[in-house]
């Protein structure tokens, strides 16, 4: 079976370098975003199965990414429909709106244990 294909889109290269080495030893291929910019370019380009998306962010920051995912999609059709667990250091009352709209699929709050982060991707992708 083909591994799936997880974007890790974080500015602290330190919690990329944590997450891609995890997902890597449990069998996913890993892409990286530095930025709110470069992950939008790469969903469309790569079409992840999912996506690890930090809140905080220089350029465009997780909510302006997953506004602009829904406006590429209304405006071409283009973009993947691709599930999201963002990251977040703060209890932030937006994250759990977007979770009820169904926005988003789930959230981990920085700092994170490996484990849960896993389970969470699992729940994610069907697994």
């Amino acid at each position: 079976m083909a591994k799936k294909k997880i974007l890790v889109a974080d500015d602290d290269p330190n919690i990329v370098k944590l997450i891609k080495a995890r997902l890597e030893a449990n069998n996913y291929e890993v892409i990286t975003a530095a930025d709110g910019e470069e992950c939008l370019q790469k969903i469309s380009a790569e079409k992840p199965d999912l996506l690890i998306l930090d809140v905080l962010m220089p350029k465009a920051d997780g909510y302006n990414v997953l506004i602009g995912m829904n406006e590429i999609k209304a405006l071409t059709g283009e973009m993947p429909i691709v599930p999201v667990i963002v990251l977040t250091a703060l209890s932030d009352p937006r994250v759990k709106n977007m979770i009820e709209k169904e926005e988003i699929k789930d959230y981990v709050v920085k700092p994170f244990e490996s484990e849960e982060l896993l389970s969470k991707i699992r729940k994610a992708l069907g697994e």
